[in-house]
């Protein structure tokens, strides 16, 4: 039997490298999925892409437009009758820039997806699962939710709420059988590593890679196939005693 035969997914932030890897990983272990983001062109190539036939369904919706998430929950719940599985992956990277330079307005952008973004997904997928007796909820930190990077106050201060929630609803839901957990990627070989290695290093990106490479005990960057299987492992009943706990996947990144 598939390892998620029967369940369904709802994914945030989809259209992304990490999104699209799970959502693949999802379907190939038999789960139906719900793809949420914020571009119409974008979810419907990947729809196309997935070929999930009847188990695939997508809704278009901001990370922070409440309206917009509760009507796609109860598009899941009209489509496929239930939801178990929460990844509240989306987020965004911001502008890097000193804390004395960085905009009010940058700051908030950052907050308001990567933080209130998981908050909503929560809190809206939180319904069905309570009447379910069950389910795993799973956000997208990052190992800046466990240190600090200089230049990038808006997104390890975003990353390190995303554990404080976690943490904090795995305590609130574990009496519902609703598990709760962090993923926390290091250097993942996709758009947001490269938007992060230009604004860091304007001109000479690669050389930079390279440089962030050997301070990695694995000597490379991860994939976004690696983080889903992560994804996977927490989504599925492999992991029911796993809740409450941030999960690095960093190849050692943050060991030394």
């Amino acid at each position: 039997m598939s390892r998620l035969e029967g369940k369904t997914a709802f994914i945030t932030g989809a259209t992304g490298g990490i999104g699209e890897a799970s959502a693949r990983r999802f379907l190939e272990e038999g789960a139906n999925v719900m793809l949420v983001g914020r571009s119409v062109e974008k979810l419907k190539a990947l729809v196309e892409k997935l070929d999930g036939g009847q188990s695939v369904a997508s809704f278009v919706a901001n990370a922070d437009d409440e309206t917009a998430l509760e009507q796609a929950v109860q598009a899941t719940m009209d489509t496929f009758g239930r939801l178990d599985i929460l990844f509240a992956n989306a987020g965004t990277e911001g502008q890097s820039s000193p804390i004395d330079t960085q905009s009010r307005d940058m700051f908030e952008h950052v907050l308001h997806t990567n933080v209130i973004g998981a908050w909503l997904a929560m809190k809206h997928c939180t319904g069905p699962m309570k009447q379910q007796g069950s389910g795993s909820i799973i956000a997208t930190s990052s190992i800046a939710g466990l240190i600090g990077t200089a230049g990038a106050s808006a997104y390890v201060a975003s990353k390190h709420a995303v554990c404080g929630l976690v943490k904090s609803a795995a305590l609130e839901l574990g009496e519902f059988n609703i598990r709760v957990n962090a993923i926390a990627p290091g250097p993942i070989d996709n758009r947001m590593m490269r938007s992060l290695e230009e604004q860091w290093s304007p001109g000479d990106a690669e050389s930079l890679k390279t440089a962030i490479e050997q301070s990695i005990a694995l000597k490379r960057y991860g994939t976004n196939e690696e983080v889903a299987n992560l994804a996977l492992f927490l989504a599925s009943d492999e992991s029911t005693y796993c809740s409450g706990a941030i999960y690095p996947i960093d190849g050692g990144f943050v060991a030394g």
